[in-house]
């Protein structure tokens, strides 16, 4: 007899993992269509970061700086941070996944909001974690419900602040009293992946809590407000220890000459910083103001984005205006995979491109019947 093969076999619950879906980048049939599905800077980014990243282009024989010197330097000076204390990745999802593999063994928990962001889940469970979602009440972290979550076995929180998709945000006073309530061997991680476009006098990104707790994290991203989302460049503030224990695990040249360049350019412009600021804080008033008179659930948001509620009542659901606006070039993003089916997130983008969002969601609402569901 012959010898059935033996294969390869995925350690325990790899393939129970569903993997990330991004959003949509194209609509068939449309050419061009206006990219709102991401929550890119619609501005682009800045021409010095522009600049950085071409000059770099020398450099594609060499290998990276590892410890990625002048950057940390930049964000040590930037934010006054001790630069050993940094930890930079392959944007934030490469720290969220470094941290799951430093601190969770099988049948250890993490904790996030129901709606949480999906990498932080993905990362557990490629460690044999198990996943806590905490009910969120009005699409808001409730910190007494993540506080119920945790256990003896609980390893990491993850809050974002603001949160993805939702755009909600609670303050820092919320966020110091989740603190206080966690074990001192429980990671709190607070992801500040849309900090920036927060001005709420209430809130706060938590690195002014870290510089002296010894078990909070907080990262930052340059793909949303510097517009580098190509380029992958992400980074933490940590306790020296995990910083120390990450670094261990740490891919040696995770961020590349490029990336590295363009970020350092891009932290100095902030006069291209104000502008997307700028941008955001200006439309995204009127895209809630104006997506309310439509009769639609409107999340308050404190990202560059928006997410909208679609009732099932009217008839009308989430995919359908989805594929609508889709047809009309205006990609968005569905949200079903994070528990939101009925819901669309939209990135704030550029005066002609809102306005085209309002005027198609008002033609599709006025609009009888069902039209083809292209998210399928």
């Amino acid at each position: 007899m012959t010898a059935t093969p033996t294969l390869p076999t995925p350690r325990p619950g790899i393939l129970d993992i569903t993997p990330y879906k991004p959003g949509k980048a194209s609509a068939e049939g449309v050419a061009n269509p206006v990219k709102l599905s991401a929550n890119e800077n619609i501005l682009g980014c800045s021409p010095a970061a522009r600049e950085a990243f071409l000059a770099a282009a020398d450099t594609v024989a060499q290998y990276p700086d590892g410890r990625a010197g002048p950057l940390r330097a930049a964000l040590a000076e930037r934010y006054a941070l001790q630069p050993e204390r940094l930890i930079l990745g392959c944007g934030t999802d490469e720290i969220f996944a470094l941290l799951n593999q430093t601190y969770l063994e099988a049948g250890d928990n993490i904790v996030q909001g129901q709606y949480g962001f999906g990498a932080y889940a993905i990362g557990a469970r490629a460690n044999q974690g198990e996943v806590r979602l905490a009910p969120e009440t009005n699409y808001r972290i409730d910190v007494d419900a993540v506080l119920d979550q945790v256990d003896e076995r609980t390893r990491l929180v993850f809050i974002a602040n603001p949160a993805n998709p939702t755009g909600t945000f609670i303050p820092l006073s919320e966020i110091e009293r989740l603190h206080a309530g966690l074990p001192g061997n429980v990671l709190l991680v607070l992801d500040g992946a849309y900090a920036e476009f927060n001005t709420d006098p209430t809130f706060g990104d938590g690195v002014a809590l870290a510089r002296d707790a010894g078990n909070i994290v907080v990262t930052h991203t340059f793909s949303k407000l510097h517009g580098l989302a190509s380029l992958r460049v992400g980074w933490a503030y940590a306790p020296a220890p995990v910083a120390d224990a990450v670094d261990r695990i740490r891919l040696p040249f995770n961020t590349s000459i490029a990336g590295q360049h363009a970020a350092v350019a891009a932290l100095a412009d902030e006069a291209f910083q104000a502008r997307s600021l700028a941008l955001v804080e200006q439309w995204r008033p009127w895209l809630t103001q104006q997506l309310g008179g439509l009769g639609l659930e409107v999340i308050p948001s404190s990202g560059n984005f928006i997410l909208i509620g679609f009732a099932r009542s009217n008839g009308r659901v989430a995919a359908e205006a989805e594929a609508f606006l889709a047809q009309k070039g205006l990609i968005v993003r569905g949200v079903g995979g994070y528990g939101l089916p009925d819901h669309l997130r939209v990135t704030i983008g550029l005066e002609a491109h809102n306005r085209a969002v309002i005027e198609t969601l008002d033609d599709f609402l006025k609009t009888p019947g069902r039209v083809p569901d292209l998210a399928r």
